[in-house]
C-alpha cells in the first residue's frame, strides 16, 4: 500500500480530517495510509489504513465550481445510512462530516467491502472466471430486486425526494438540458425533439414510489470472485421514483455481444459466459411480479435521458470548460448519437 508520504491527497487537509476520524471513529486509529481509489464519479475518494490495518474509505466532492445539486455526499450517507440494515448490499456508513471548515467540503466515510467494479471486459477477465460470469446476472438483478422491494418509510428514506412524476420531472430536466447545450455543443438532432413528445405524450401511470439509485449498473456494483454483488457504491444521485426506470437503465446498460448497436464496444457484459438481456428481464419480472408490458417506453426513456447527458457533457468540452485531454471527443460524440438511435429503435409508442 501506498506511504502516506509519496500519496496526494487534493481537496482534504490531512492532519485536520485524521484528527476529526479519530474523534468520530474509535476504532480507527492514526497513524494513515491514505490510497487514491479511481472511479465514484470524480469524487475524490481515497482508502484510509489505520496503525493496525484497519481500513476505511473517505469520500468528497471534487474540487472547483459544482452543480447545485451534484456529487451530494449527504444524500450518499443518508441512503446507504438507511439500507444498512435492509437485504441491499451497501457499505456500513460510518461518520458523516458536515463541517465545512475541517476541509473545504462535505465528506463522509464508509466500511471497504473487498470485490472490484467491473468497467470493460478485460476487468472481467483479470477478475470473473466462466463460472462466476454465469452467477453475475442474477446476483445484479436479483440486489437491484431487493432495493425496488425496499419501502422507503420504513426505512427513514421518505423524505428523499417526492413520490411522484418521476419520469416526467426527468424528462423535463434532460429535455431542458439538451435545449441549453446545443449552441456549446455545436450539434442538434431533430429526433430529440421528436422523442420527447413522443416520451411526454405517453407517460406511464406510476406505482408506489421507491428508492432507485439511477446510475445501477456493474461499474457501481463490487462483484466478488464468485460473481456475486457485496455492495452497490456511488449512491449520490440516488432518489425516490419509479423503479421501473431504474430497471430500465440497468438493462439498458447490460450488453449482448451480439446488440447491433452499443453505447460501449467494451461493455464488460460483452465478454463471455455472462447471461443473456432478456434473463434479467425474466429473473426481474419472477422476482418483482412487475407488469413489464411497457418496458420498451421505459429503455427508450433511459437512452434518452443518457443522450441528452452526453450532450450536456460534450458542450463542456467544447466551450473549454473542461479539459480534453486525453478525451476521445468523438467517441463521446458517437455514444450521444448511438443513445439517440438506440432510443428510436425501441418500439415504445
Amino acid at each position: 500500500m501506498t506511504s502516506v508520504s509519496a500519496v496526494d491527497t487534493p481537496g482534504y487537509d490531512r492532519p485536520a480530517v485524521e484528527a476529526w476520524v479519530e474523534e468520530r471513529i474509535p476504532s480507527l486509529r492514526g497513524p494513515f495510509r491514505w490510497e487514491r481509489l479511481e472511479g465514484g464519479h470524480s469524487n475524490l475518494t481515497f482508502r484510509l489504513a489505520d496503525a493496525s490495518g484497519r481500513t476505511a474509505v473517505i469520500r468528497r466532492p471534487p474540487l472547483g465550481e459544482l452543480l447545485p445539486k451534484a456529487h451530494d455526499m449527504k444524500r450518499e450517507f443518508t441512503v446507504i445510512s438507511g439500507l444498512g440494515p435492509t437485504p441491499v448490499p451497501v457499505a456500513d456508513a460510518l461518520a458523516l462530516c458536515e463541517d465545512t471548515d475541517v476541509t473545504g467540503a462535505v465528506f463522509y466515510l464508509m466500511s471497504e467491502v473487498p470485490g472490484r467494479a467491473m468497467y470493460t471486459v478485460e476487468d472481467v477477465e483479470d477478475h470473473l472466471d466462466l463460472d462466476a460470469r454465469a452467477a453475475t446476472g442474477h446476483s445484479f438483478i436479483g440486489t437491484l430486486a431487493e432495493l425496488h422491494r425496499v419501502d422507503p418509510f420504513e426505512v427513514g428514506l421518505e423524505g428523499l425526494a417526492r413520490h411522484d412524476g418521476y419520469v416526467s420531472r426527468q424528462l423535463r430536466t434532460w429535455y431542458g438540458s439538451w435545449q441549453a447545450s446545443i449552441d456549446g455543443a455545436g450539434y442538434d438532432d431533430p429526433r430529440i425533439h421528436e422523442l420527447h413528445e413522443r416520451l411526454n405524450a405517453n407517460l406511464p401511470e406510476q406505482g408506489p414510489a421507491r428508492v432507485v439509485h439511477g446510475d445501477f449498473g456493474m461499474h457501481n456494483c463490487m462483484i466478488d470472485a464468485d460473481g456475486l454483488v457485496v455492495a452497490v457504491l456511488d449512491w449520490e444521485i440516488a432518489t425516490l421514483g419509479d423503479p421501473l426506470a431504474d430497471f430500465a437503465y440497468a438493462i439498458n446498460g447490460w450488453s449482448d455481444p451480439d446488440d447491433e448497436i452499443r453505447v460501449s464496444h467494451e461493455a464488460a457484459t460483452t465478454a463471455p459466459g455472462f447471461a443473456r438481456r432478456q434473463d434479467l428481464v425474466d429473473h426481474y419480472a419472477e422476482l418483482t411480479g412487475c407488469d413489464l408490458s411497457q418496458l420498451e417506453y421505459y429503455r427508450a426513456f433511459n437512452y434518452f435521458k443518457t443522450a441528452c447527458i452526453l450532450h450536456g457533457v460534450y458542450a463542456r468540452y467544447m466551450l473549454g470548460m473542461k479539459s480534453t485531454e486525453g478525451i476521445d471527443l468523438e467517441g463521446l460524440r458517437d455514444r450521444m448519437i448511438g443513445s439517440i438511435e438506440l432510443a428510436v429503435a425501441q418500439d415504445a409508442p
